[in-house]
């Protein structure tokens, strides 16, 4: 990185706590330690100390102090954490003493994160991993999040990866042994092999029906219907809260409310839409349209007929698709749709939420292999794929091009954990922690 600032900032939560964790990274941290504490402990031990101002002296507050030495630190980094007292009082007193060490200076979003990559401990992967473990909300996304940082998903991609270079060796080796076409032949033949086995591999890594994309930003469900259908009620119950306008006037949801869930441990978006009609206005048009396309990108559908009508209307998909009854205390009699659902009596929610809920672990499957989490992922393991085969189906004479195959590959899966030319990623991944991490 070039910067040899330290930095420190709070680590645990903001406002009034019994304890607040405040973490110094970086060549001074310390220095800090010695001038604000009379003995500072051993490495990787914890001691109550008092705690003075440097200048001053004056006594701060008396609290747990721990140091690690860079080879040990979470950041690869000299770091110390001073576990204060969790006032606001305590926390600006220890920021303007630390601002008073020479070298020391407020950190800035992720920087701890940061530096923990740059200087090695860890890569990409396990950062991303690490922002979704402070964002988890399930149980779910806890275990993903966990997998992830410890690095399951690395692992898996650099030991592609290693296969790809022992590829692009066989491959070297045939452009170095040109002129001798058996050893040439050999290990051109011996290379496809391999990356033959490679590419299906990959590709069944990528068809997993975006598992683990789906338990990370959770299982889509859009409530759809004719106006005054009773979806707005319906969130509601679900939510267990007043997260909608419920009115008798048909058109009140003009835009889509979403209500964020938590069903055996997974997370699940509900979105309220508009009532699907001729439209009357402008806005009642717009508020359709968002509908459509909350729809159109949802896991599951739930169409809502107030007169238990099951016809799902053409354009939705029947596969992922729920038809209910949705006024189950005011209809004599279904006419198709054997799920009756009342949001006023509450007959038949336990029914809806088992069945979103067995659709969701449905949707996100019981595999024990490291899962797909983000898009940045996906698409670089698309372009490896894409090489690979551009390797296999192109001309084996044209070796050099077919060199070229595999070094792209190669790249691609290096960029999913940071090996190679992450620069214009890093600020958006580490600008989404908090200015602690």
């Amino acid at each position: 990185m070039g910067d040899a600032s330290t930095i420190y900032a709070l680590s645990s939560g903001a406002g009034r706590a019994g304890v607040a964790v405040i973490r110094v990274s970086g060549p001074a941290a310390h220095a800090s330690l010695v001038q604000m504490v009379k003995s500072p402990p051993l490495p990787r031990y914890g001691a109550f100390r008092t705690i003075r101002h440097p200048r001053t002296h004056e006594i701060i507050d008396g609290a747990v102090v721990l140091w690690f030495e860079a080879r040990s630190s979470e950041t690869g980094e000299d770091v110390v954490e001073f576990q204060v007292h969790g006032s606001r009082a305590v926390i600006t007193a220890m920021f303007a003493a630390l601002k008073e060490i020479d070298g020391c200076r407020l950190a800035e979003p992720g920087e701890f994160a940061r530096r923990a990559f740059e200087n090695g401990k860890l890569d990409l992967a396990q950062v991303e991993g690490l922002a979704d473990l402070i964002d988890a909300e399930t149980e779910s996304q806890r275990r993903q999040a966990v997998a992830q940082t410890a690095g399951a998903l690395s692992k898996l991609y650099e030991s592609w990866r290693s296969r790809l270079i022992e590829i692009a060796g066989l491959v070297e080796a045939a452009i170095d042994f040109s002129d001798e076409g058996d050893v040439a032949a050999s290990a051109v033949s011996d290379a496809r092999q391999r990356a033959s086995v490679l590419s299906d591999e990959i590709a069944r890594h990528l068809d997993d029906g975006h598992r683990g994309e789906i338990l990370r930003e959770g299982f889509r469900v859009a409530l759809l219907g004719a106006p005054n259908a009773g979806k707005s009620s319906l969130l509601n119950a679900l939510a267990r809260r007043d997260a909608a306008i419920v009115s008798a006037e048909a058109g009140t949801t003009r835009d889509v409310i979403e209500v964020r869930l938590d069903l055996g441990g997974l997370p699940v978006i509900v979105s309220d839409t508009a009532g699907i009609r001729e439209a009357a206005s402008d806005i009642e048009r717009e508020g359709i349209r968002r509908s459509l396309a909350v729809a159109r990108e949802a896991d599951l559908v739930v169409w809502l007929s107030e007169t238990c009508d099951s016809n799902i209307p053409q354009g939705i998909s029947r596969e992922t698709s729920l038809a209910i009854c949705s006024k189950a205390d005011l209809a004599r009699e279904s006419n198709g749709s054997d799920l009756r659902v009342s949001a006023l009596t509450g007959e038949g929610l336990d029914r809806l939420i088992g069945e979103i809920s067995r659709r969701a672990h449905t949707a996100v499957g019981a595999s024990s292999e490291p899962a797909l989490t983000r898009v940045r992922h996906r698409q670089n393991l698309e372009a490896a794929l894409e090489s690979i085969r551009a390797f296999l189906g192109g001309n084996v004479e044209a070796v050099e091009l077919r060199a070229e195959d595999v070094r792209r590959a190669s790249h691609a899966l290096g960029r999913i954990t940071g090996r190679v030319d992450v620069e214009d990623v890093l600020d958006q991944i580490f600008s989404r922690f908090c200015i602690g991490k």
